[in-house]
């Protein structure tokens, strides 16, 4: 691998200067440089990648072996082999496509047993008179159904959905603040049953369930494999949907983690989230790498990230109901391959993935986009847009919308030179001095790239696949990089210290052996706490 990022290297250094809109003197540019499923465009025309970089790019996925490891994820091999575990979030939306087998055994029908279940319980919910749910949980069992229930609120029909991931009390208490605990479900989301910010959080509303007339009993479900955990927490049997160990948190919204989303939009809109989730793992096990969306979306990114060294990436989508959208791509990106260490416990040899962070726009305008337009670190942009919106009657919104989203794309690219600058000056009367120094505020160098996803309506089918596209995306990009996208140690540690501060913290045992800092701070709490 070594000579291919060699070569990379040499590409950007030798094409570093060169203007992106240089490119488009290419007629065809657009066209050559984006590709498309279905309905769905992705338009990568707006970076400086030139055919010689991308066959470069496309080598570099050629020699980790993407292929090979694709068909081994699909085919249920363990490919998480720090913790020796099969990597099948995409059985969960494999709806009609066969057996998918693990250690020799087809864990189809289980998966399709689940989801019959789930469905069952939905149409009763739905049906049953509860007005709220309450989805307790944190990382991967919040962060997908908390986005996706937001992303698809024209098609919701059910109960009102809200979602507690916070140990902060105030998350819990303003939750539940308004609710009528006889008529509110509560879906506490946890594996093991065992997380310390989940499980405290369920006790507190199975006790606001209790104490406002509730039955606890009857208005509690759980999302986890724990069975002896959850009938001792007084949750029968029918309402526990668990999962297998081969799905990840953060990849688990398309089975039991996605319940409340299921009971917000139903079952047949459910299946038709799952069924773009699917359109896009057909799409990435047939297209060529030239015209595969996660092959270059992960190409873009290993390119930017890593060959050019600009450590951040906004995600950037031109819809309020994907507000979510870029805390969850945050998780689902920084977990997945924030790493130092290869497959093989040697160290990664380039750097490993950037910082994911973004809002909507066009509130992303007002508040960052300076940064990104006239800063002195280049931050590429993933811009989303739909073609229509919800709204007929408020159809001049969304086209403007529209054309502030592709006009941030092109005024990151274009810029404004100096000479631009001086003579908007020079039109308002400046002169000498003061006009060379009221230009140089309104130069941008420009030569910023973007990329732009581009679909026709934000639907169910859609939603899944772009959750799909950035899955993948992070497959590539972690085969490239020799990781292990599926393990996340990193967040353990902290987790252990936690739960050794917890006695220290109650004032139950000592600061002896942390360090002056921890053991002051600790003071300093003890000392103003009522």
């Amino acid at each position: 691998m070594t000579d291919h990022w060699a070569a990379l290297n040499a590409r950007y250094n030798a094409t570093k200067t060169r203007p992106i809109l240089s490119l488009f003197e290419a007629p065809d540019r657009a066209a050559d440089f984006s590709a498309q499923t279905g309905d769905m465009l992705f338009d990568y025309s707006k970076t400086n990648i030139d055919t010689d970089t991308r066959d470069a790019l496309m080598a570099l996925v050629d020699a980790a072996g993407v292929a090979a490891k694709r068909e081994a994820m699909f085919s249920g091999e363990a490919i998480n082999d720090t913790e020796g575990r099969a990597v099948l979030h995409t059985a969960l939306r494999n709806l009609d496509g066969g057996p998918v087998l693990v250690d020799g055994q087809d864990v189809m029908p289980g998966v399709h047993a689940t989801l019959e279940r789930m469905r069952g319980f939905a149409d009763q919910i739905r049906s049953s008179g509860v007005t709220d749910i309450v989805n307790i949980g944190i990382g991967g069992s919040d962060l997908g159904p908390a986005m996706a229930v937001q992303a698809l609120s024209p098609y919701h029909d059910g109960p009102r959905c809200h979602f507690v991931s916070n140990v902060d009390g105030a998350h819990i208490a303003d939750t539940l603040r308004g609710l009528d605990a006889k008529t509110t479900l509560i879906i506490v989301a946890s594996k093991t049953f065992t997380t310390i910010e989940t499980m405290t959080n369920a006790r507190t509303a199975k006790a606001w369930m209790a104490e406002h007339g509730g039955n606890p009993a009857a208005q509690f479900a759980a999302l986890s494999t724990a069975e002896e955990k959850t009938r001792d927490f007084g949750i029968p049997a029918d309402r526990v949907f668990g999962f297998e160990d081969w799905v990840g948190g953060r990849y688990s919204m398309w089975g039991p983690i996605g319940l409340s989303l299921m009971i917000a939009i139903g079952p047949k809109g459910f299946d038709a989230f799952l069924r773009g989730g699917q359109a896009m793992d057909r799409h990435f096990r047939a297209a060529a790498w030239s015209e595969n969306l996660p092959v270059l979306l992960a190409l873009v990114g290993i390119w930017h990230a890593q060959v050019c060294g600009y450590a951040s990436r906004a995600v950037l989508p031109y819809d309020q109901r994907l507000a979510r959208l870029p805390d969850y791509f945050q998780q689902l990106e920084m977990e997945s391959n924030g790493k130092g260490v290869q497959m093989d416990g040697s160290d990664v040899e380039v750097s490993s993935g950037p910082i994911v962070w973004g809002a909507a726009g066009t509130n992303g305008q007002h508040a960052f986009y300076q940064l990104i337009h006239q800063g002195t670190r280049v931050v590429p942009c993933e811009f989303m847009i739909a073609a229509e919106g919800h709204e007929a009657d408020l159809a001049h919104h969304h086209q403007l919308l529209i054309a502030n989203c592709l006009a941030q794309s092109e005024a990151l690219m274009r810029g404004r030179s100096p000479e631009e600058a001086r003579a908007k000056m020079a039109a308002t009367g400046l002169t000498g001095d003061e006009l060379e120094r009221q230009a140089r505020h309104r130069v941008f160098t420009g030569n910023r790239p973007s990329v732009t996803l581009a679909y026709p309506l934000l639907d169910p089918f859609v939603l899944g696949q772009i959750v799909a596209l950035y899955e993948h995306r992070v497959f590539v990009e972690g085969v490239i990089l020799g990781i292990n996208s599926y393990d996340q140690w990193g967040v353990e540690l902290g987790k252990e210290l936690a739960t050794s501060l917890q006695p220290v913290i109650d004032g139950q045992a000592g600061t002896e052996g942390k360090d002056g800092s921890t053991a002051a701070l600790v003071d300093f709490i003890h000392r103003h706490q009522a």
